[in-house]
């Protein structure tokens, strides 16, 4: 019997699909539980006007991703710090150090969690990071330390 899972199923399917199943198996366990709807012509219907949903999004956010991608390819992100009197700092640049110097600077909100920092930024001058906006982008980014 063919169902659409609601939900993930174990040993069947994660949510989404559209799987086989023993009748038994369905009626007396997915159905009641409420993990799968029979797979008829409307639930059919239904579920790819779902995916197409899904996937009209999903190429959305790419979109979206690539033009924010395009934009901060053209930024100088420069962060103030403060040093102790050479080219060490007080502590390390941080991922909320950049995004609120993009805040900041040019008005742009992106979540810290999205900019990624190899190793600690402890002395002036210029790093790079890694700001992941989609999982398909992926924007080396150049930032500027400077002394506040």
């Amino acid at each position: 019997m063919k169902v659409i899972l609601l939900q993930d199923a174990e040993g069947s399917g994660k949510k989404g699909q559209v799987v086989n199943v023993a009748e038994g198996y369905a009626r007396n366990f997915l159905f009641p539980r409420k993990l799968a709807q029979e797979a008829n012509e409307s639930n059919m219907k239904e579920w790819r006007r779902r995916q197409q949903a899904q996937a009209d999004k999903q190429a959305a956010d790419l979109s979206t991703a690539r033009e924010l991608a395009e934009r901060l390819r053209a930024m100088e992100i420069k962060v103030p710090a403060k040093t102790g009197g050479g080219q060490k700092l007080f502590g390390a640049v941080t991922n909320k150090d950049i995004g609120d110097a993009l805040e900041r600077d040019y008005n742009l909100l992106l979540d810290r969690r999205k900019i990624e920092i190899k190793g600690n930024i402890k002395t002036l001058g210029e790093h790079e990071v890694m700001i992941r906006l989609h999982p398909e982008v992926v924007v080396p980014q150049k930032i500027t330390v400077t002394e506040a």
